[in-house]
């Protein structure tokens, strides 16, 4: 079998994989966000050259745009991490990523654990991806030392599906990893306030490129589960980061092809598997991938440092012209250099089908009950 029909056969793989559970994922989710009552609110994280979160803007110096049309501002908050409730959930992926990289990891994450003499700021827990689903190795905690001595306890087995095992391995590791971040977001969606989600990982396989061709009923199927994980993301107040540990060791290419599937999707026929690839839902939720760097524990202090200054705004959206219609948002800053990072669109719906929506509990399908307490 050549490359292109091996490349059709996976997608047909794909859809059969996601037949049964992914148009449910953009079903349950409700892809509703235009209409009356029905604001959205965005944290924002200002930063300038150095990177670090900027503090003191005020309602004046924000500007939001709607498909390039300016919006009122129905609501206003600078916080500092201490107004709402905020989680930090690492994720480990021993999924993607090289069995023999994990141990690197993990001692990274105990540093980062361990620091400030083990108090974090904020609830933390620590998430294994694993063939079998999500696994949690402790409960939420600010105790640092705890959650560190229950990593120290865990054991990352051995992986069925290799990097090695082409497409049909990779096609598996996409669904694992896709149905995992769909558990969170169900379960999250439940609790209230912010989610910081650090998820170590080289990336999801992306599985897309010139000899992939989708037929129409596949881009509809991807279609719908960009809109639901955009939309389950958002309303369970998630910020995805995205921390590769390769470092230096992967390629420029191989790192930023991802970049090529960030812009927002409008119709079925521009998704691709490539849309709903980690660094790209990352960047779409106001987040922040990093590459090119071994750091870990100080690439996560940075990335829960974003909390530390951020400010909370809302506005009313209109309801759409049409079912399933995607709208740009940009936040623009007054002050000179300094750059918004917020969520990068959102799917409205029409005034007459607008319901407010709801989420059901976890399926708890491949999860450890213990993990989201």
């Amino acid at each position: 079998m050549d490359m292109r029909r091996s490349l059709l056969f996976l997608v047909a793989l794909l859809a059969v994989f996601g037949a049964g559970t992914q148009p449910t994922r953009a079903q349950q989710s409700g892809t509703v966000s235009g209409g009356a009552g029905n604001e959205i609110h965005l944290n924002v994280v200002v930063s300038g050259k150095s990177g670090s979160p900027v503090s003191g803007l005020q309602q004046q110096d924000f500007t939001v745009l709607d498909n390039n049309v300016p919006q009122k501002i129905t609501s206003f908050a600078a916080l500092d991490g201490t107004e709402t409730p905020i989680r930090v959930l690492v994720v480990i992926d021993a999924v993607n990523e090289e069995y023999r990289r994990i141990p690197y990891e993990r001692n990274q994450i105990d540093a980062f654990l361990r620091a400030d003499q083990g108090e974090l700021r904020y609830p933390t827990s620590v998430f294994v991806l694993t063939d079998r689903g999500i696994e949690s190795v402790a409960d939420f905690s600010t105790d640092g030392d705890k959650l560190s001595g229950a990593l120290d306890k865990y054991t990352v087995s051995l992986r069925f599906i290799p990097r090695s095992a082409g497409f049909y391995g990779a096609a598996d590791r996409l669904q694992i990893s896709l149905d995992a971040l769909h558990q969170f977001a169900q379960h999250e969606a439940q609790l209230p306030g912010r989610k910081i989600m650090l998820w170590v990982s080289p990336g999801w396989p992306l599985l897309s490129g010139p000899e992939v061709e989708l037929d129409n009923r596949e881009h509809q199927q991807y279609f719908a589960d960009i809109i639901g994980f955009s939309t389950e993301l958002r309303r369970a107040g998630i910020t995805l980061y995205n921390i590769d540990p390769a470092g230096m060791m992967d390629s420029i290419d191989r790192d930023t092809y991802w970049e090529n599937f960030t812009n927002g999707v409008k119709k079925p026929g521009q998704a691709q598997m490539g849309n709903l690839g980690l660094q790209v839902l990352t960047v779409q939720s106001g987040g922040m991938v990093f590459s090119f760097n071994n750091d870990i524990t100080h690439l996560l202090e940075r990335c829960v440092a974003d909390t530390r200054a951020s400010y909370d705004i809302s506005f009313q959206p209109a309801a759409g012209e049409r079912a399933n219609e995607y709208h740009r948002l940009e936040i623009r800053v007054a002050k000179h250099g300094l750059k918004a990072r917020t969520w990068q669109g959102y799917y409205s719906q029409p005034a007459a089908q607008y319901q407010q929506p709801t989420v059901p509990p976890p399926a708890g399908v491949g999860v450890r009950r213990a993990e989201f307490r």
